[in-house]
């Protein structure tokens, strides 16, 4: 499966756990869990949340297509 989002390596970067962001966000932990191994993805509504709640671009959390270079 290829990894569609960076946000385990944000986390690291901002020393934040995935726990703390899923008690910023009312989630679940397993869910949290899931966006960090890729088996999900959040919405894009969640995905800004948690780009705010990390103080980073939306887009740092994303992956860039290899086939989308421009």
């Amino acid at each position: 499966m290829e990894d569609i989002n960076r946000i385990k390596v944000v986390l690291v970067e901002k020393k934040k756990t995935g726990k703390w962001l899923a008690e910023q966000l009312g989630k679940d932990p397993s869910t949290v869990s899931k966006w960090c191994s890729n088996a999900s993805q959040p919405d894009l509504g969640t995905l800004t949340k948690i780009a705010e709640l990390l103080d980073v671009d939306r887009r740092e959390l994303i992956n860039k297509s290899k086939s989308n270079s421009r």
